[in-house]
């Protein structure tokens, strides 16, 4: 089983063409359902008691939803964001941490002996009290962003330090070490603990360090795009749950997995908020994946 913790949110998206309130997001959310696809997978987190019915059964038909608490006095965690024209770099208009701020996490017992956990971006706090419920996984994997970088960055290289794997941007991994060099950023982020890293780049794909090793995957090319709201969390949720139907981890498993991620990550671009990927399957997937293999061929 794998297990995933992180926000479960209300997302405000607002870009040129189009403005979306309060619609079901959050990194938990993107990245649980991307690896139902491959897995069986729980999610963990918190909601207030403003989150729509709907949004909850949305979630009960794709995962287990036995670690979602729901608060009777506060409210549900609200990003609220904008993009520009390109649709690519993203500014925060407004985070209201809501019910994520004091939140205690519990793991039910059902969870705590799940074989594989991923910490969505989420307090790095609040992600090592959860990690420590856990009886003995065999793969940890952690996420983060530049909100946690500036308000909590020792906490954050701690989390570092427990994880066999790290996924973050190329911004974020700069912030992070106050390098320019990606590559740089990618060693010093192994160094402290992970076995790899793997750093998003957007449309331009994925860097995957790796036993000394670098290994770039393109992005797939996507003609329509609405929404990179979800895009980051969506590449790791499907990068997870494909490495959880491996059985081991070494330079072809993670390679695989960067491809499935990306594949993800192409959908949930196409539509607002989680739309598109509640609404593809394995026939959509494997098309996908088919179509990557002729771009990547020489």
């Amino acid at each position: 089983m794998l297990t995933v913790f992180g926000t479960v949110a209300l997302d405000t998206t607002r870009t040129p063409f189009h403005t979306v309130e309060r619609t079901l997001g959050g990194t938990a959310t993107f990245a649980s359902i991307a690896a139902s696809n491959y897995v069986s997978t729980s999610i963990v987190g918190i909601v207030g008691n403003d989150f729509p019915a709907s949004y909850m059964e949305m979630l009960k038909n794709r995962l287990d939803i036995r670690g979602l608490s729901i608060s009777k006095t506060e409210k549900t965690f609200h990003y609220d964001s904008s993009f520009g024209y390109d649709l690519y770099k993203r500014t925060t208009n407004k985070t209201e941490l809501n019910v994520i701020a004091n939140y205690q996490s519990t793991v039910p017992k059902e969870f705590v002996d799940s074989e594989y956990v991923y910490l969505a971006n989420n307090d790095p706090v609040q992600n090592l009290n959860l990690l420590n419920q856990f009886s003995h996984p065999k793969l940890v994997i952690c996420d983060t962003m530049d909100f946690w970088i500036l308000n909590k960055r020792d906490e954050v290289i701690k989390m570092i330090n427990r994880v066999d794997g790290i996924i973050l941007n190329e911004s974020e991994a700069r912030l992070l070490f106050k390098e320019n060099s990606i590559l740089k950023c990618a060693r010093l982020l192994v160094s402290n603990g992970p076995s790899f890293a793997l750093i998003n780049k957007g449309e331009n794909g994925s860097l995957l360090f790796y036993e000394n090793e670098f290994y770039p995957i393109p992005g797939y090319p996507t003609e329509t795009i609405k929404d990179p709201t979800g895009a980051g969390d969506s590449f790791g949720g499907a990068f997870m749950g494909h490495l959880c139907t491996q059985g081991q981890i070494n330079s072809n498993s993670l390679k695989n997995a960067m491809i499935h991620g990306n594949i993800m990550g192409s959908f949930a671009i196409e539509d607002y908020g989680i739309q598109r990927l509640v609404n593809i399957g394995n026939k959509d997937i494997k098309q996908r994946h088919e179509k990557y293999k002729e771009i990547l061929s020489l």
